[in-house]
């Protein structure tokens, strides 16, 4: 397992790290919750090949990720960094100290390594700055030695991050980049030069790259095994980042993931440049579909066309078929099933289209976005 320094915390993080997001669930009493003897044992058997690094939150595996790592911390909490979260959608002084202490009681512990501010943008991290507030409690907090670093997860506009990290408030930032998302590739290397630890979350881009793609595994000219593998290759090669959080759910991914963070250096230059060429090539292509610049929207069917057609786009250009198709398939949920923010978002399936015709009025490239949504419904569908 390969070791980086973590920022300006004196700390060696494992390149890997484990998000407890999508630990292995069971059914008790009609509940969804952890299935801890399998969860357990997987996040301990990752802690005994290098895994230093638990990333959780209090919403996590329906509100259970929180206990089943606490059980797998017992024996290993003096050698594992610890990483929760609090959600800031109320944020208070005293609702931030209440989400804190509920996290210590269900992990069985006295401290926080890592406490991130949840999903903050650059608006949230406005509300909940200055004397009295949110940030203040927290670093107040941290001088208690109840939270040893205090972190934030970024959730906005890929600019919007430079300023947050500038504030000098936070040792270490955990943010989306894969191959398919490059967008916060400047900040995380802005926040390198300033001295903060740097963690990638979703480096399987929430699964996509996970699925098979002779596209992506033929990146590079030598053999990689996996669509996944060449994704966490790339993640792992770029120096700006400390560790590549994986939400592992069985030992096939651990070992998988494992082998790939004991590569040192990863990727060659040579072979990053092959990848920088080939990803722009493709991105044309699949801006010849959509750029998602959503001015189609709103449609008056629900039907959320940049992301009917990024699934297209995951399909035609990188050929990540099987996540296409499976995730066209949440897009037929009734909407009054839907509970989360995010899957109200997915809108509905391309069949609603009723060929009104306001998305092409309103469409600055002038797709044939009818046309396109048919076909989308009749390979995904």
């Amino acid at each position: 397992m390969n070791y980086r320094d973590f920022g300006r915390t004196g700390i060696k993080l494992s390149a890997l790290g484990f998000g407890a997001m999508r630990l292995p669930m069971t059914e008790k009493d009609g509940v969804k919750i952890v299935d801890y003897e399998l969860a357990v044992p997987l996040m301990q058997r990752a802690f005994e090949i290098g895994v230093n690094y638990i990333d959780t939150a209090p919403y996590y595996c329906d509100s259970d990720s929180e206990v089943a790592v606490g059980k797998a911390l017992k024996g290993w909490r003096d050698k594992v960094y610890l990483s929760t979260k609090y959600p800031t959608e109320n944020a208070s002084p005293d609702d931030m100290k209440m989400w804190l202490e509920k996290s210590l009681k269900r992990m069985d512990t006295d401290y926080i390594d890592f406490y991130h501010m949840w999903g903050i943008g650059l608006e949230m991290f406005k509300k909940i700055s200055g004397k009295g507030n949110v940030i203040d409690a927290a670093l107040k907090l941290k001088e208690e030695g109840i939270i040893k670093h205090l972190s934030f997860s970024f959730h906005d506009k890929a600019e919007n991050v430079i300023p947050i990290i500038d504030s000098g408030v936070f040792e270490s930032v955990l943010c989306q980049y894969n191959l398919l998302d490059r967008s916060v590739e400047k900040g995380i290397e802005h926040a390198k030069k300033k001295g903060l630890g740097t963690v990638v979350m979703g480096p399987v881009g929430g699964g996509r790259l996970g699925a098979p793609s002779d596209v992506i595994k033929g990146l590079i000219g030598r053999q990689i095994k996996s669509t996944a593998e060449m994704a966490m290759r790339f993640v792992m090669a770029n120096p700006n980042v400390d560790v590549a959080l994986s939400g592992m759910q069985n030992l096939m991914q651990l070992e998988e993931n494992a082998l790939v963070a004991q590569i040192e250096g990863g990727l060659t230059e040579n072979e990053i440049e092959q990848i920088n060429a080939m990803m722009a090539e493709n991105k044309k292509l699949s801006d010849l579909y959509c750029t998602g610049c959503n001015y189609c929207l709103p449609c008056p069917q629900k039907i959320n066309i940049p992301h009917v057609f990024a699934l297209m786009n995951y399909h035609k250009v990188y050929e990540l078929t099987e996540y296409s198709k499976a995730e066209y398939q949440n897009l037929y949920m009734p909407m009054e099933k839907r509970k989360a923010s995010w899957e109200i978002g997915w809108g509905t399936d391309a069949g609603q289209c009723v060929e009104c015709g306001s998305c092409e009025e309103k469409c600055p490239q002038k797709l044939k976005i009818i046309e396109q949504l048919r076909e989308t419904h009749g390979v995904l569908g």
